[in-house]
């Protein structure tokens, strides 16, 4: 596959997933809590609204009871993954922001330079799921989580759809370099 073809249906890729995951995180806000919660202020915004104004209003935890297992919550990580580095400081979702620009930097020169399309999808995965968190938090200071799995009463930590993204590309990356890429170094030394 040329580089052009790849890096095309990566860019594809980052977009759909980004666009994915700011369409679901608006919709949990705007169209499920919001139309059930008294502590909500205004009505909904429509989604091309809520995507492009910046300094938005965090909206309260909330929480609905899907299944025995499965619940939708409304929490605001204003740390990196489950909370990690999370901090009360208002330059700090900026400094987590700017690293998160700095490693996407960073994986886009790797995917750029990665012959494996396998590789290359990873790197969009990562870099579509951190890209749309940044966002998170250049609007509110914190991103959204709202997906909570549970059982016996020990939740997994919320997490949304660019977390999943993360988390499965750097799964694909972990298989790649496990079982693939010394026959892609093998393939590229011998061409």
């Amino acid at each position: 596959m040329s580089r052009v073809a790849r890096l095309s249906i990566c860019a594809f890729v980052m977009i759909a997933l980004a666009l994915l995951d700011q369409l679901s995180k608006w919709y949990v806000i705007e169209r499920y809590f919001r139309l059930r919660s008294y502590d909500a202020d205004g009505p909904s915004l429509d989604f091309s609204t809520w995507l492009t104004t910046l300094t938005q209003e965090r909206f309260p935890f909330y929480k609905t009871e899907i299944t025995s297992f499965f619940n939708l919550v409304m929490v605001w990580n204003q740390g990196v993954s489950f909370g990690m580095f999370s901090s009360q400081h208002q330059w700090m979702p900026y400094a987590l922001g700017l690293m998160a620009l700095a490693l996407c930097s960073v994986f886009l020169v790797w995917m750029w330079r990665a012959t494996s399309i396998l590789a290359s999808i990873a790197l969009a995965l990562i870099i579509s799921g951190a890209l749309s968190n940044v966002w998170d938090r250049a609007r509110f200071g914190g991103v959204a989580d709202f997906l909570d799995f549970h059982i016996a009463g020990y939740h997994w930590p919320a997490f949304n759809i660019a977390d999943s993204c993360i988390v499965i590309g750097v799964a694909c990356l972990a298989i790649h370099s496990l079982f693939f890429e010394k026959k892609t170094q093998t393939e590229v030394s011998a061409a």
